[in-house]
């Protein structure tokens, strides 16, 4: 019988924002020091002449994909809704150099479920992602799961 697993890699990454029209300190640029679990569930390779027999994926494939579509992008950035006008835009832009504008408010709800849809496409065959874990600071986070998005 073959069963499936899940694995999980953490990832870390520096970045700001600033969340537009909201009524505390968050509406001010801040940062924050992001831990990002990427989890996959997919049957381990059976063939003992395939290199990554036993695994589900290797985890320096997985670290290369999620450090291709999203922390490369995002470390060290500062993040911003397009819903800023385009002077306060360019501003950010000037000021912090690295910015990066989304078309949402850059909660941590909605950063989860963009670097879910950055991920969902990529997956290798027979793998699924199950789960990301965005914690914003080390007492809290937002979650999202493949099966409340199907």
């Amino acid at each position: 019988m073959d069963s499936t697993i899940r694995v999980t890699r953490e990832f870390t990454f520096e970045m700001a924002h600033v969340l537009l029209n909201y009524d505390g300190p968050c509406k001010n640029v801040h940062g924050h020091s992001y831990r990002l679990f990427v989890t996959l569930s997919g049957v381990p390779v059976k063939d003992s002449n395939n290199p990554k027999n036993g695994m589900v994926i290797d985890f320096s494939d997985l670290k290369n994909l999620v450090l291709d579509k999203i922390v490369n992008r995002f470390d060290h950035s500062v993040v911003i809704s397009r819903d800023f006008d385009r002077e306060k835009r360019g501003m950010t832009e000037k000021i912090f150099g690295n910015t990066v504008v989304v078309d949402y408010q850059p909660t941590c709800e909605n950063l989860v479920a963009d670097f879910a849809s950055r991920l969902i496409n990529e997956m290798p065959s027979g793998i699924t992602l199950h789960s990301l874990r965005l914690c914003e600071t080390a007492k809290s986070y937002a979650e999202w799961f493949a099966e409340d998005n199907s």
